[in-house]
């Protein structure tokens, strides 16, 4: 919840400095250390406040060019109909490849089970007494589909191997 609320205080007061260019953006820490961001000072506030100058052209990146699209073949320009054909693939080289579109698949699914981001998974109960995980909606969306991947992959393979 906190980190919800943070997240969302952060993402509010930086809409508001964007378009302000060089801007200065208070941190305000009050006495019980609850940390708000504000683009004034308060009046009479007692907690501690921290100007932060934000410099909007401090982390700026120049996106690669594309390649120029291919222009489409007109009629009677390139390969014949049989020159650019790849060869059929053999049955072992499928089944080669959808083991390894599997393992692939399983190792996504197991790495985003043990390793959720930061406000994915929080937690609910008692400290001593054990406590359950409670997951975000974009992370449980995000398990489910690659759950979905590996089960798709599942099948592929066992296409493959004539199952």
């Amino acid at each position: 919840m906190k980190g919800t609320i943070l997240c969302a205080t952060m993402a509010l007061a930086l809409v508001g400095v964007a378009d302000a260019g060089a801007q200065t953006l208070y941190k305000l820490i009050d006495k019980n250390g609850k940390v708000t961001y504000s683009e004034k000072v308060p009046k009479d506030y007692d907690g501690k406040v921290i100007p932060m100058t934000i410099d909007p052209n401090a982390n700026t990146a120049t996106l690669p060019k594309l390649p120029p699209a291919e222009k489409p073949r007109e009629a009677g320009e390139g390969p014949t109909a049989t020159q650019g054909k790849a060869a059929p693939r053999s049955s072992g080289d499928r089944v080669k490849d959808a083991r390894k579109k599997l393992e692939d698949a399983r190792k996504a699914y197991e790495n985003a089970v043990n390793n959720p981001a930061e406000g994915e998974v929080t937690r609910v109960g008692n400290v001593g007494g054990g406590t359950r995980p409670v997951f975000s909606d974009s992370y449980a969306s995000r398990l489910a589909g690659l759950e979905s991947a590996v089960k798709q992959a599942e099948e592929e393979l066992k296409r493959a191997e004539g199952g």
